[in-house]
């Protein structure tokens, strides 16, 4: 089995394309709802997230311009890294940190270059944010951050048997690059069962005590209350 990278898919009206087609479609599909919005009077940025070793994971988020860094962070969290409650930072240049109470819109200009984000000061998880386009529209109460698309999970296979999908990473084993493990394999694998942990779509897999999502985001019912909210006439 080769590692596979699925198609991703536009969450605003659920079409299918690559990691490359993504973006360009992303970019045209949100303006195009928020162009038939009859209010104007607020700036959203979209804003493209990936780890700093790879753009197969990658989220594609639509921010309101007086969302703060906190706010960000919290988010980023949930959806994608928290495991122990590590501290984390955003930052720009020779790694001079921003505070987290400056809002996007105030910084709209570093974010357009690119900022860096680390969670986790000792396993980090560093990420690439950026703002890749700015569009005009109707204000939402308490909808600063809607998910617009993010990377369907790769498949990836097992290190052992090489013909299933990993669900299982062995820590023990992945110091000297391997440890992926299919459900068959990680049963006779003969490290302890305690040092693994689930395979998830995060850039978070595998790293320190991480599990997955909290599901502290119903990214589905924040993005159709959004769309609902924006629609002609409301």
């Amino acid at each position: 089995m080769k590692y596979l990278l699925p198609k991703t898919k536009c969450l605003v009206c659920n079409s299918e394309y690559t990691a490359r087609g993504i973006k360009r479609h992303i970019r045209a599909c949100i303006r195009k709802k928020l162009e038939s919005a009859t209010k104007k009077n607020t700036t959203y940025y979209l804003i493209h997230v990936h780890p700093d070793f790879t753009t197969d994971y990658f989220l594609y988020l639509l921010v309101e311009q007086s969302t703060k860094l906190r706010e960000l962070d919290r988010y980023l969290r949930d959806i994608w890294l928290e495991c122990c409650g590590h501290m984390s930072a955003f930052m720009y240049e020779a790694f001079e940190e921003i505070p987290m109470n400056k809002t996007v819109s105030e910084l709209s200009e570093l974010f357009s270059k690119g900022v860096v984000y680390d969670y986790d000061f000792g396993s980090t998880t560093e990420l690439r944010i950026k703002i890749i386009d700015q569009y005009r529209g109707p204000r939402v109460p308490r909808t600063k951050i809607v998910l617009l698309a993010r990377n369907t999970q790769p498949i990836i296979p097992c290190d052992e048997c090489e013909e299933n999908q990993a669900v299982e990473i062995c820590t023990e084993c992945l110091w000297d690059g391997e440890g992926w493990l299919c459900e068959e394999c990680a049963a006779d694998h003969p490290c302890d069962s305690e040092m693994f942990l689930p395979v998830c779509n995060s850039p978070r897999t595998g790293v320190c005590g991480y599990t997955g999502e909290l599901d502290k985001v119903d990214a589905k019912k924040i993005l159709q209350n959004f769309l609902r909210k924006i629609s002609p006439g409301q």
